[in-house]
């Protein structure tokens, strides 16, 4: 008797701990987004000026093992290691790519652990747009995906588009088969 009753005692605690504590409301669990937001702001301008001083393994390293690259060619999408052997030629060069951000929105899902952007940047294509999606690993902040576009103005798609058309048209029938 004394051990079934010792059974009892043990799961009616181990209930009280599975549920919510009174004194901790969502609330308290919720991150300091400004806080957030402002060291993402920090790493995205550095990850930024690392490309700049093409400092190779700077820039790299903010990205996550596993992530994702996708440049504005229709055929580039690679991962973090096929994005590293695209790139080393450029930063060995000395001269990668100078990005400066004009304008930042930055998010946050429900955990904290994840944030996405989107940016308008000064690039020597004239403005682009960066976007992503991080993750936070620890205390640090990574780049999971980053995609940068090629912004059109709308008065001068039609011409933008009759320029690519041969190009990406077969691009287009790749995918198709």
């Amino acid at each position: 008797m004394k051990k079934i009753t010792g059974l009892f005692v043990f799961i009616f605690i181990a209930s009280l701990f599975s549920c919510n504590q009174p004194g901790i409301t969502s609330e308290a669990l919720k991150i300091d987004t400004a806080k957030e937001q402002q060291q993402i702001n920090i790493i995205l301008d550095s990850f930024n000026k690392a490309a700049a001083k093409a400092d190779f393994n700077s820039y790299f390293n903010f990205y996550t093992d596993d992530a994702i690259f996708t440049g504005t060619d229709a055929t580039e999408r690679w991962t973090k290691k096929e994005f590293m052997a695209y790139s080393k030629p450029f930063f060995d060069k000395g001269k990668a790519w100078n990005f400066t951000s004009l304008q930042r929105h930055i998010y946050f899902d429900k955990t904290g652990n994840t944030a996405w952007f989107d940016e308008l940047l000064s690039t020597q294509m004239k403005i682009c747009r960066g976007s992503g999606v991080l993750v936070k690993q620890g205390d640090e902040w990574k780049i999971a995906q980053y995609i940068l576009s090629a912004t059109v103005p709308n008065s001068i798609m039609d011409t933008v588009t009759k320029m690519k058309a041969a190009e990406e048209d077969s691009i287009m029938l790749k995918f198709k088969k």
